[in-house]
């Protein structure tokens, strides 16, 4: 039996429309954090900082941060090794929200763990559905394929 208001997914390019949008919207916030800790913070400063938090080997773990918040975020922005960048930004969030705010409670405001979980959660959408249409893997991928 289906009734009038049975709801179906958005039509497919609708769906890599959106996609599109999220991944250009994660990548850009990405690379913020990341160019904060190249060129606002520096990478002696945010080791310093990741060392306060006692993260384990803070110069690395920064340096590690900052390349991979920088680097994957324009890979998203480009649609390019979507899974795999988004994958390490994974990485990068799940270990800021381990080591950093989960102690902190939800709210952003109190060093909370909100803003990393929806980081977290948007890359880990283009880990299991890749980057959508509109994208350079996409675009590689046909290639291959004619």
């Amino acid at each position: 039996m289906t009734t009038s208001a049975q709801i179906l997914p958005a039509p497919r390019p609708v769906q890599d429309s959106l996609l599109l949008v999220a991944r250009v919207i994660l990548g850009v916030i990405f690379m913020a954090h990341g160019a904060q800790k190249f060129f606002e913070w520096t990478l002696a400063g945010t080791g310093a900082a990741f060392a306060e938090m006692g993260i384990p080997l803070p110069q690395v773990a920064a340096t590690f941060a900052a390349i991979v918040e920088f680097g994957a975020g324009a890979l998203l922005i480009l649609g390019l090794f979507t899974p795999i960048a988004a994958a390490l930004t994974l990485v990068v969030t799940v270990g800021a929200w381990l080591m950093v705010h989960l102690s902190n409670g939800i709210m952003v405001a109190n060093n909370g763990w909100e803003l990393v979980a929806a980081l977290a959660l948007g890359a880990l959408v283009f880990v299991a559905v890749g980057p959508g249409r509109f994208s350079l893997d996409a675009l590689i991928a046909r290639r291959r394929s004619a």
